[in-house]
């Protein structure tokens, strides 16, 4: 989890800040790390004539994201979502307007009329979309939220011109280029998968198979719910949502990192996410979320 909102824009003003952090790329550029692959990619050619080209990368855009009261987020479909379907909005647990679930808790299909700025490429908002309600939503094992919207992904395409993110139904690959894409600020941290984390704690809560960042992606408080898009293939990968601040071990706003053998490794300015593969297979059709299904294995109330 970021520090709350408010500290993070009392820091901003107190440093005569811009909206925006220094760190992060302006949405008219190409992230540099998007930039610097692609070209690599199109020169490089290895002595084994055999060898697969490396992907073809592309610059990621704001279109798609939401910008939540406190959060960020966006709008997202599954392998099997219709354009008929309603639309999901994907952010964190932790910024459910309700508070931090419980270690344990889980939210299912709760009443819910949040809403919801949406962006087009260039963050520039285009409509307020509204929830019906909260299909899904904890902190436990992973830290995230599911809305189900009143709109539909045609209405939101032919109304706006916006295509939801899909969101990728295979475990992500270390090394992967990836664009963390911040609604809340408008903004796009590039950077790298560095690797998985067994367990990732922080204060009272433990997620499981937790992303890793190379140190470029400096994201703050406010992109929490953000999508981590693949560059490769446009598609989300997991959701932004905590990173090692001050320091410290295991507490909030300072996550640990525990492996197997239950060694502690702290990070301090390294920053993670939750991965978001396992979604597609708990919910089925119409959008409508099941936790029964064979192949959900999400957490359960």
């Amino acid at each position: 989890m970021r520090k709350p909102l408010v500290a993070v824009l009392f820091a901003l003003a107190i440093a005569g800040a811009g909206a925006a952090p220094a760190v992060a790329a302006p949405v008219s550029a190409k992230p540099a790390t998007a930039s610097a692959a692609s070209a690599s990619a199109a020169s490089a050619v290895t002595a084994d004539t055999k060898a697969a080209a490396a992907p073809t990368l592309q610059a990621v855009n704001l279109a798609g994201t939401v910008a939540l009261s406190n959060c960020s987020g966006s709008v997202v479909r599954f392998p099997n979502s219709l354009d008929t379907d309603p639309a999901l909005v994907l952010s964190n647990g932790h910024c459910l307007s309700t508070g931090f679930p419980e270690p344990g808790e889980v939210l299912v299909n709760q009443a819910s009329s949040r809403t919801f700025g949406l962006l087009n490429s260039a963050g520039t908002r285009v409509a307020t979309l509204r929830a019906s309600k909260l299909a899904y939503g904890t902190m436990t094992d992973t830290d995230v939220s599911i809305y189900q919207l009143t709109s539909t992904y045609a209405t939101i395409k032919n109304s706006y011109g916006i295509s939801a993110l899909t969101v990728q139904d295979t475990h992500p690959t270390a090394g992967t280029a990836i664009t963390v894409a911040s609604g809340y600020w408008k903004r796009l941290y590039s950077c790298n998968i560095d690797g998985f984390v067994y367990r990732l704690k922080e204060g009272d809560w433990t997620w499981k198979d937790s992303v890793r960042y190379t140190s470029a992606c400096q994201t703050i408080g406010g992109t929490s719910g953000s999508p981590v898009i693949d560059q490769s293939t446009g598609k989300v990968v997991a959701v932004n949502n905590t990173g090692n601040e001050d320091g410290a071990r295991c507490t909030e706003n300072n996550p640990c990192e525990v492996d197997a053998s239950g060694t502690v490794t702290v990070r301090q300015g390294i920053n993670y996410a939750q991965e978001t593969y396992l979604i597609p297979a708990c919910f089925t059709t119409g959008n409508q979320l099941n936790l029964s299904a064979t192949a959900c294995t999400l957490p359960k109330p």
